[in-house]
């Protein structure tokens, strides 16, 4: 482990242990208003759904959903070596540098929806020269390769988890009032199916899916690597930390750090794919009330995507066919959540607008569970 980022033993205790449950009375004021305005019960689905969840995370019917900071974890994986990437684990680093020039798509979208990117460089194999939207918290210079020994030791699993939590701080301290996830790095889906299989308790096969697009000889290949690791280091579905550090990734471990901090602090997380929901899917085991304050962006082409979201029984607000990674079915989210608050709070009520509402009495438990 470097000495770049210290570990905090008590950090990731206390950070769970801030996790509280959704405001019930903020909630309920959602529901209430979302009866009266001028719409037939529930006709704005998802919508009122996620103007409920939002009030409940914030405690606040309007709640600002800007600044929001999609925060790029970044990590290299050992397990690159074995030829379960169409890419070179160079990419990486060559990456994270177009992210911080604001030249990848995750920029573009960003532009689009006013938000803004950092980069958490985790793991990146190599020193990054310094950069304003560059947080540098580096566990290790990428995992080892799990086909053969365990990617990291337990205390570099949790130090990857903590780097997690001290980004989304530093983004919360920084104003953000969303924070979205994505990820960098060369081999990560095989990290992250090799993750959904022991959670969902799936075959790799099931959770594997083509990635960067390495074909049917290439999956086939992936998806052994992946099966011959279960099988060698046997991670314990029931402890996150296990799972992490035998099979996962230094920048999976940080998505789920943010994931907690961000439910510590009662700041929404948009989810992005595969890799961001396997790191969800570790904070969750870790903290299962987490879960309430995550909102799945979207839902990608990997098969351990949906496993992951099953999993959680979380449902995606977009569904593209996307594959890329870097928090950009995350951003694609986020004006849907400024629909649902803006109809919340901006639409009339009947009374406002002077319409009849509907005939005989509104039964509470029939308009939302």
């Amino acid at each position: 482990m470097t000495e770049e980022y210290p570990v905090h033993s008590r950090t990731l205790m206390l950070t769970i242990a801030q996790i509280g449950t959704l405001d019930v009375a903020a909630a309920e004021a959602a529901r209430r208003r979302q009866q009266m305005l001028t719409k037939p019960p529930e006709a704005l689905g998802r919508l009122e759904e996620l103007s409920v969840q939002l009030a409940g995370i914030t405690g606040e019917m309007r709640p600002p959903l800007r600044p929001c900071h999609v925060l790029v974890c970044a990590g290299d994986h050992g397990v690159a070596a074995e030829g379960v990437s169409a890419y070179p684990s160079a990419v990486t680093a060559q990456m994270v540098a177009n992210f911080l020039a604001g030249g990848a798509a995750i920029n573009v979208l960003a532009r689009q929806v006013g938000a803004e990117v950092v980069v958490v460089d985790a793991g990146v194999a190599g020193d990054l020269p310094d950069a304003p939207n560059l947080y540098k918290m580096k566990v290790r210079a990428g995992t080892a390769n799990f086909a053969h020994e365990p990617a990291m030791s337990p205390a570099e699993a949790q130090a990857a988890v903590e780097a997690g939590i001290a980004a989304a701080r530093r983004a919360i301290d920084a104003g953000a009032r969303v924070l979205a996830t994505g990820d960098m790095g060369i081999g990560n889906t095989t990290a992250s199916a090799a993750i959904a299989a022991v959670l969902t308790g799936r075959p790799a096969a099931e959770t594997t899916g083509f990635g960067t697009g390495i074909g049917r000889s290439g999956w086939q290949k992936k998806v052994a690597v992946i099966e011959g690791a279960l099988e060698l280091h046997l991670p314990d579905p029931y402890d996150p930390l296990d799972v992490l550090s035998k099979i996962g990734g230094l920048e999976i471990g940080a998505i789920a750090g943010i994931v907690l901090a961000a439910a510590a602090a009662r700041v929404p997380v948009i989810i992005d794919g595969i890799i961001s929901t396997a790191g969800a899917a570790l904070a969750v085991g870790l903290a299962p009330a987490a879960k309430s304050f995550i909102i799945a962006g979207h839902q990608s082409m990997e098969p351990g995507h949906r496993a992951l979201l099953e999993h959680l029984d979380l449902r995606p607000l977009v569904n593209l066919d996307l594959r890329l990674g870097e928090g950009t079915g995350a951003l694609l989210a986020l004006p849907i959540l400024d629909a649902a608050v803006a109809t919340l709070n901006e639409m009339a009520t009947f009374d406002e607008a002077n319409v009849s509402g509907p005939a005989g009495e509104i039964i509470e438990s029939d308009i939302i569970d």
